[in-house]
């Protein structure tokens, strides 16, 4: 078993950390496809001489054995949770009630790009509203001025896509639905 330490602690795999937080993940063999990911020392961003690297885990022992993607960090994180292989808490602090929901939102303001179709129910099944609701949107439809400035400035969406989901330069997964069809916000 892996062990490395975490927040003061030694955790036995199957942890990870993502972001700010500790996710559990079930590994169904060994990771074959630990190549894919740079080590921690050989990745240009670490001090190759840190000894904090000792406790840390490699992307590629902890990733690799995660269902695959084509962008980011090459997890698709939405078949990672549904799957069952990580179960992430909704909350950083203190516990709150987890609400699903299924709703959609359609941006219309996308300037000569399609449209945007924003789904409640892959955010809603990762986070719980209060993380997002009223601090980075209002829940008030119309009342967050959304717009790409910003979300490259790391406001909005962009305080996750581009950090912790998948990058800003995926954009035909947000602005998905074509300007000729003219979709219901639920």
């Amino acid at each position: 078993m892996n062990r490395f330490k975490y927040m003061g602690r030694t955790l036995t795999a199957p942890f990870i950390k993502i972001g700010m937080f500790l996710v559990s993940i079930t590994v169904p063999s060994v990771a074959t496809l630990a190549q894919e990911w740079k080590a921690l020392g050989k990745d240009g961003v670490h001090d190759p001489h840190s000894v904090a690297l000792q406790v840390l885990q490699n992307p590629g022992e902890a990733l690799s054995v995660l269902p695959k993607d084509t962008a980011g960090n090459k997890v698709d994180w939405i078949s990672a949770l549904r799957d069952g292989y990580i179960k992430p808490r909704s909350y950083l602090n203190k516990p709150v009630e987890d609400e699903i929901r299924n709703s959609t939102i359609l941006f219309k303001e996308t300037g000569d790009m399609p449209y945007v179709l924003f789904p409640h129910q892959p955010h809603t099944e990762w986070l719980a509203c209060a993380n997002c609701h009223e601090r980075i949107f209002k829940s008030k439809e119309g009342a967050s001025p959304v717009n790409m400035f910003e979300i490259l400035q790391g406001k909005y969406c962009g305080e996750c896509h581009g950090a912790v989901s998948f990058p800003l330069t995926e954009c035909k997964r947000c602005h998905s639905v074509p300007r000729e069809l003219n979709h219901p916000t639920k």
